[in-house]
């Protein structure tokens, strides 16, 4: 892992889809099958506004060190990094691998609402909470997708939530205008 993608200049807009991959199969008759054949991942596009020179330096020479999609990194994307809810201090969730319910505890206070972005201490992937939870210390919360690996008494992440990522693609690109502006466009996906 190579750090954390600087956080100025802020993208003008982020652009995060679900992949998960999924067989179906329709027959003739109108039955469908269907089948999650690996993990869900989470893709981000960041788009920038128009950018000096020594405003894009720092971001280009980031994107540089990553060595095409050798390395990861983590990305928070904006906007999106804050939990709507109105959660505060160090709740815990505790469940099994695969498991979309999480059992509550710790020493937060608050709530989280379904959308918010978390992610556990102990592992690299997001998850999403797609059920309103109206106190964080205590209950279930409800996530997608499944658990990764088993999490037991582990803090949970609701600001500032960083995404890890590497590069989509071996070729980075920006364009430099007549008017000495860079505009740039970052597609990640999410490491798991």
């Amino acid at each position: 892992m190579s750090g954390q993608l600087p956080t100025t200049p802020v993208a003008r807009s982020a652009s995060i889809n679900s992949q998960q991959n999924t067989i179906v199969s329709v027959t003739s008759s109108g039955r469908k099958q269907a089948r999650q054949i690996d993990g869900q991942r989470f893709a981000i596009t960041l788009q920038y506004p128009p950018m000096t020179r020594s405003e894009f330096a720092p971001i280009k020479a980031f994107i540089m060190k990553q060595r095409s999609q050798l390395e990861s990194f983590t990305v928070i994307p904006p906007t999106e990094s804050d939990a709507l809810g109105t959660a505060a201090g160090l709740p815990t969730g505790t469940a099994s691998a695969g498991a979309t319910s999480i059992t509550l505890g710790g020493t937060g206070t608050g709530t989280l609402k379904a959308g918010d972005y978390i992610k556990f201490a102990n592992h690299d992937k997001v998850y999403m909470v797609v059920a309103d939870q109206s106190d964080i210390s205590t209950g279930t919360l409800t996530i997608e997708p499944p658990l990764r690996t088993a999490v037991s008494a582990i803090d949970i992440v609701y600001d500032d939530v960083p995404f890890t990522v590497s590069l989509t693609n071996d070729i980075q690109e920006y364009n430099i205008g007549t008017t000495n502006l860079y505009a740039y466009e970052l597609d990640v996906v999410e490491v798991l």
